[in-house]
C-alpha cells in the first residue's frame, strides 16, 4: 500500500509542478501539442505510440482506446513534459551508466531490463524488429545483428540492439539513449520507461 501511495504522491508533486507553469512553453519545448476547442484545453502527445490527451488544467489522462493509463505512466509523463527545455537531439548515443546517478541503479536496471531482453531476444533478434515495429513503430537501426530505434517520446528516442550468440560467445544487447535525455529525464523515469518498453515485446514475444 505504501507503494501506491508513493505514486499517488508523486503524481501530485508533477501536476503541482506543471500547474505552474505557462502550458504553451511546456508544450513547445517537449514536442507536445496545446490545443484549445469546443471549449476545452487539452495537451496531445505520442508516448509509446500512443497518443495521449491530458486536460488543462486538471490534469485528467485519456487515450483513443479509452483504456484507463496506468499511474506510472502518467507520472513519467508528466515528469516528460516538466523536464523538457526544448534540447536538441545530440546524436551522442549513451548508455544507461552515462546517465548522471544512473550507477547507483545500474544493477537493478541490468536484472530488470537489459538482461531479460537479452534472454528474450538473443537468440531471435528478428523477432525483436517485427515486435518493435508493431507495437511502437519502431525503425530498425545499424548496430548490432539487429537493433531498433523507438520513439518513445517526442523528445526520447530509445535504442535496443541485440548481437546474436554463437558456439563461442554467448548473445549480448545494450539498450542506448540520446545524450540529450539526460536533461529531460532522471535516472529513475529512464529506468521506468525503458522497463515499460521492454517487457511489453517480451509480452507479445510469448
Amino acid at each position: 500500500m505504501a507503494r501506491i501511495d508513493d505514486h499517488v504522491r508523486a503524481l501530485e508533486i508533477a501536476k503541482e509542478e506543471l500547474s505552474n507553469r505557462n502550458p504553451l512553453h511546456f508544450c513547445r519545448s517537449s514536442g507536445a501539442l496545446f490545443m484549445e476547442e469546443a471549449g476545452s484545453t487539452t495537451i496531445r502527445l505520442r508516448f509509446l505510440n500512443r497518443m495521449i490527451t491530458i486536460s488543462w488544467p486538471d490534469f485528467l489522462f485519456y487515450q483513443d482506446s479509452n483504456e484507463g493509463i496506468p499511474i506510472k505512466e502518467r507520472i513519467l509523463v508528466l515528469h516528460y513534459l516538466n523536464g523538457s527545455k526544448g534540447e536538441r537531439l545530440t546524436g551522442e548515443l549513451i548508455a544507461y551508466q552515462d546517465i548522471p546517478s544512473a550507477r547507483f541503479y545500474l544493477d537493478a536496471f541490468n536484472r530488470r531490463v537489459t538482461y531479460p531482453m537479452i534472454n528474450a531476444f538473443g537468440d531471435q533478434p528478428d523477432q525483436l524488429r517485427l515486435l518493435a515495429k508493431e507495437l511502437f513503430g519502431a525503425n530498425t537501426s545499424s548496430m548490432g545483428d539487429i537493433s531498433v530505434l523507438i520513439q518513445a517520446l517526442p523528445r526520447v528516442p530509445v535504442t535496443l540492439a541485440i548481437w546474436k550468440g554463437d558456439d563461442e560467445f554467448s548473445s549480448d544487447g545494450t539498450i542506448l539513449f540520446d545524450s540529450s535525455v539526460k536533461d529531460i529525464l532522471s535516472a529513475e523515469d529512464i529506468s521506468e520507461l525503458t522497463s515499460m518498453i521492454v517487457y511489453a515485446l517480451i509480452t507479445k514475444a510469448r
